[in-house]
């Protein structure tokens, strides 16, 4: 019989997928620009506008340093939902305005929600959505784009690492082969960036978005790349005052700026041994997991996926049951931005699960402020969980 766990005194949290913990670090350095350093970025007449206008160019520089890019290039918003937006929306509107025939617009089954409702947005407007299938293992097979793109295509969107599965795709290939198409390439990079290198003026990607509390930063900003050379122009959302390059207008956040910053600077800095501290946990996990829940299943690819992330099938409970009886545990049931009590995760459907083992699964999203003893933790109360449940049923099953 397995025993559980003495509850801990305050909850242990597994769902760094879903958002992460803003860095004390990154608090510190935004404190000043919300009572002493006030000014306004835009109001470049006087001193005190002055400083918050360097402090979040200075900012701006820090993102770019660690995407790879030109600080030119970086847009700021109020996080990645927003610069998809603007990405997908933006491209083909401007393509439309100066009669550009292509209409096709490529992206994946397993895109998040923000991507795929874009891209669906744009029907309305004449373009071609087109949806592209994964392998089982979460992959896009680079054949299924090169035979969607023999029709002439406009955009091509791939997320770097998926929500879900932590599963990275190839985007330096997939973006070269967009390219000798002729089409635009955009990455959502919310959940790649910080866990694994980025280096976007090399890969050949013209937009990517970034948000700032999947690395550690605060909830409310992000960003978009755009590449300049060759130029990638773009119409904007809405209009203003025509900030950030005409792209984005609105009085920027310098705080919440600030604090972007110095959370990719904290990324650059610690990220290849924050992955193998954190992959050492998860293997951790998964090792006592394995040893209590035989049949217990691991989805997407083992190879290429980010070392925090476990996407999880449990053999003889749902994942709804197994999160009730363990409250203090936070895990989930997949992304943030969906309900497996209303649906099961349409990114594990599109992988080729059932939606049983679909709504029997849980996204288990360690981090930097994980410890060895949550990850205990978790193993123990989640084994205990899953026993527990699969006896209630089989009482019930026996009593029928």
């Amino acid at each position: 019989m397995i025993v559980a766990p003495p509850r801990p005194n305050q909850p242990v949290y597994l769902d760094n997928q879903a958002t992460t913990r803003c860095d004390p670090r990154v608090v510190q350095a935004m404190l000043p620009f919300f009572s002493e350093d006030y000014g306004n970025p835009h109001s470049v007449e006087h001193v005190v506008g002055r400083k918050a206008e360097d402090a979040v160019e200075h900012a701006r520089a820090r993102v770019a340093t660690l995407l790879g890019a030109d600080a030119k290039e970086i847009i700021f918003t109020s996080g990645a939902t927003e610069a998809n937006n603007i990405a997908i929306k933006g491209a083909a509107r401007f393509a439309a305005g100066m009669d550009d025939p292509r209409r096709r617009i490529i992206t994946l089954a397993t895109e998040h929600k923000c991507v795929l409702e874009a891209v669906a947005d744009m029907t309305a407007e004449g373009f071609e959505p087109v949806i592209l299938p994964v392998r089982p293992d979460g992959l896009l097979d680079p054949d299924e784009l090169r035979r969607a793109l023999l029709v002439p295509t406009l955009l091509v969107s791939v997320m770097a690492v998926n929500n879900e599965t932590g599963v990275i795709q190839d985007i330096p290939g997939l973006a070269a082969i967009a390219k000798q198409a002729g089409a635009l390439f955009h990455t959502d990079l919310a959940q790649a960036v910080g866990k694994i290198p980025v280096e976007l003026n090399n890969w050949k990607v013209d937009l990517a978005s970034v948000s700032g509390h999947k690395l550690y930063g605060p909830k409310g900003v992000g960003a978009l790349y755009v590449r300049r050379r060759p130029r990638v122009r773009l119409a904007p959302l809405f209009s203003g005052g025509g900030q950030e390059r005409g792209l984005r207008s609105g009085t920027l956040p310098t705080p919440l700026i600030v604090g972007l910053g110095t959370a990719c600077d904290l990324a650059a800095a610690g990220m290849e041994d924050e992955a193998e501290r954190t992959a050492d946990l998860r293997q951790r996990l998964l090792d006592r997991l394995a040893t209590d829940i035989p049949g217990l299943r691991v989805n997407g690819s083992w190879q290429a996926r980010i070392a925090g992330n476990l996407n999880l099938t449990f053999p003889a409970a749902t994942a709804v049951d197994l999160m009730r009886a363990v409250p203090d545990l936070c895990v989930s049931t997949g992304s943030a931005c969906s309900s497996a009590e209303v649906e099961p995760s349409y990114v594990l459907r599109a992988m080729g699960l059932s939606d049983r083992a679909a709504a029997s699964t849980l996204r288990i999203g360690i981090g930097r402020f994980t410890s060895a003893a949550d990850i205990d933790y978790a193993a123990a109360a989640l084994a205990a969980a899953h026993a527990a449940v699969a006896k209630s049923q089989s009482d019930q099953r026996s009593k029928a």
